[in-house]
């Protein structure tokens, strides 16, 4: 790894484990991009949670401001990302998904180019991905791009169905919560069966993680379908 890598990884620890949002998003877009990113990923691979997923909102954000500047070297960024999840790439790309479904939901154009891709990852018809862990952060970014463009991943919804009897209860958590923000009314009666799931996950949204129990992401998920409904 080259000097420039490390100065900048070295910059950016504290900002990851201490900065408010906005003043760590602030020093990324200030830096590099392409030159940023490389650190941003290795960060998908630290052993404290809160530094992981504030890396891959980082991550995010830049992948966003690179493909408004530089789209190819986004479509780049984006297409190591995808090989990382390649049986091929001889890797297992921890925080990839996750990463994936971050710069989505921050980059319309990165969403148009990239969902099907996504969605592809919960599919067993499409890219399905095998490793629990992976399906794991394949769900939680079906679920944050649905947040903003719900829209695109709506082919992702009966592909949720498996996830919700899965005996991972973060799948289960997961998948509950992405049925709500994507709004697969099919998935009702399953969730309703969640309602009383006591198994608790932990859920990274809006800078934060929260233990939630599955039977609160359950009926939370049909809140939404209900406040939906037409």
């Amino acid at each position: 790894m080259g000097s420039t890598f490390r100065r900048l990884k070295r910059r950016l620890e504290p900002l990851l484990r201490e900065a408010a949002p906005e003043d760590l998003v602030a020093a990324v877009l200030s830096l590099p991009l392409r030159q940023v990113v490389n650190p941003l990923i290795s960060f998908f691979y630290h052993p404290e949670p809160m530094v992981r997923w504030r890396g891959v909102a980082a991550f995010g954000a830049a992948a966003a401001a690179l493909a408004e500047t530089e789209p190819e070297s986004a479509r780049v960024l984006m297409r190591r990302l995808m090989w990382q999840l390649n049986d091929e790439s001889g890797g297992i790309g921890w925080g990839a998904p996750e990463a994936m479904g971050e710069a989505m939901a921050c980059s319309p154009r990165l969403a148009a180019e990239y969902h099907s891709i996504l969605v592809s990852y919960v599919r067993l018809d499409g890219n399905f991905l095998e490793h629990p862990i992976l399906q794991r952060g394949s769900l939680w970014a079906v679920g944050r791009l649905a947040e903003v463009r719900p829209d695109l991943v709506q082919p992702a919804g009966p592909a949720l169905n498996p996830f919700l009897r899965s005996l991972d209860a973060h799948h289960r958590g997961l998948a509950a919560r992405a049925a709500g923000l994507i709004g697969t009314r099919s998935l009702a009666a399953r969730l309703e069966n969640l309602r009383s799931d006591p198994a608790m996950i932990e859920v990274y949204h809006d800078w934060t993680l929260a233990d939630l129990s599955v039977g609160t992401l359950a009926a939370e998920a049909l809140a939404r379908l209900s406040a939906n409904r037409p």
